[in-house]
């Protein structure tokens, strides 16, 4: 793979604290991602905000304004990680879908094609920049502009599951499905709107768990023990 669009949950960032950030969790993917780009893969970057907030779960604030909580929360979490990977020698930029002072930049694709021929990781906070989209809709879309080979998608849990594996010991693990079927079996993988974007733009992605030993490294070269779902 050369080109890859990485999906980092909140959650498994913050570590055992389920919340904030787990500097020696961050450090060690960063770690990985260095791997990968000292190799000349490009690597693009997605966080999801449940580290910090999960406003749908809400019922004193507003939608739209949760939403818009949930936007500032990733672009949080784009800035510190990209300086954690700063800080292992690699070079990051941080784009957003709107105007965030001096904190980033105004996300385009020509913007995108120009930090990574730059060699740099580009690091896409705030979302859509819009309300009812979340962050897996956010990876979707960004995957399909940049023409990512693939949507890497790091999890809590090592693959995608019939049924949860926390609640069901006996709950079994798919080497590969198709999207189809993970939205027909309602799984749960990306959200709705997400699935049919991969569906239609025919973008496949490798469901893995983060905290396995080189799992980011591993998955680009082959060496996968997680879930690929096909389109």
């Amino acid at each position: 793979m050369k080109r890859v669009l990485l999906k980092l949950s909140g959650e498994a960032l913050a570590g055992e604290k389920k919340t904030g950030f787990d500097e020696a969790t961050c450090i060690k993917v960063a770690n990985q991602v260095k791997q990968l780009v000292d190799t000349g893969v490009q690597v693009g970057i997605v966080i999801g905000g449940g580290n910090f907030w999960r406003g749908r779960t809400s019922e004193t604030i507003e939608r739209t304004k949760a939403d818009q909580i949930g936007m500032l929360a990733t672009v949080m979490n784009c800035i510190y990680v990209s300086e954690i990977f700063r800080f292992v020698g690699m070079k990051t930029a941080v784009l957003t879908p709107f105007e965030c002072g001096n904190f980033s930049k105004l996300y385009s694709k020509d913007r995108t094609e120009k930090y990574f021929a730059k060699g740099m990781v580009v690091f896409f906070a705030g979302g859509t920049g819009h309300p009812y989209f979340s962050t897996d809709t956010a990876t979707v879309l960004r995957a399909v502009e940049i023409e990512a080979e693939a949507i890497l998608l790091a999890k809590a849990i090592d693959g995608v599951y019939d049924s949860d594996p926390k609640v069901n010991k006996d709950a079994k693990k798919y080497d590969e499905i198709s999207i189809d079927e993970v939205v027909e079996k309602k799984l749960g993988v990306i959200d709705l709107t997400a699935s049919i974007m991969c569906m239609e733009n025919k973008m496949p992605m490798m469901v893995f768990g983060l905290n396995e030993e080189n799992s980011i490294v591993n998955t680009v070269n082959g060496k996968f023990t997680g879930t690929k779902v096909t389109v």
